[in-house]
């Protein structure tokens, strides 16, 4: 007996090119930020480097595990997820980040406003998803709480007490 592809996946929820899409989006938006909280973690300089320093890695690691997640969700869905350097320098909607040493009030600013941008892209997409795949919206859910609380973390940096 020959099993096929068709035999695997009959019964099974396959995602449509539709939320492909979005997920392959919401992936590259992950991915960008990993690599530009990097980039400021290398090039960071001045007062609070440290936990800044350190805070950076935080948002790389979280990042890099929610593009996990969601490549991981995507092959569950028999999508082929695309997390190619050149891929992701084609299709993301951030900025990039400046060049050079960066010091830590800009550092903050600039990550601040690419997580918000990720959250942006997520928010956009959220209700397309979910009218579609119910646990991809939950992906999405646990990923815009955790980007949330680290943009406020970030942005708590700038805030001074008058």
């Amino acid at each position: 007996m020959t099993i096929t592809n068709h035999d695997v996946l009959a019964g099974e929820f396959v995602a449509s090119p539709a939320l492909a899409a979005d997920l392959q989006t919401v992936l590259v938006g992950l991915l960008e930020l990993q690599n530009q909280a990097k980039q400021a973690h290398w090039t960071l300089v001045g007062p609070n480097f440290r936990s800044t320093h350190l805070e950076l890695d935080e948002l790389v690691d979280a990042a890099r595990d929610y593009a996990d997640s969601v490549a991981e969700r995507m092959r569950a869905l028999e999508s082929v997820p695309d997390g190619r350097t050149g891929t992701v320098a084609t299709t993301t909607s951030l900025e990039a980040f400046p060049a050079g040493e960066v010091g830590v009030e800009r550092a903050v600013a600039v990550i601040a406003d690419r997580i918000l941008g990720v959250v942006n892209v997520i928010r956009a997409l959220h209700d397309e998803v979910d009218d579609q795949d119910p646990t991809s919206a939950d992906i999405l859910h646990t990923i815009l709480e955790g980007l949330e609380k680290q943009r406020w973390m970030f942005t708590a940096q700038l805030r001074h007490v008058s």
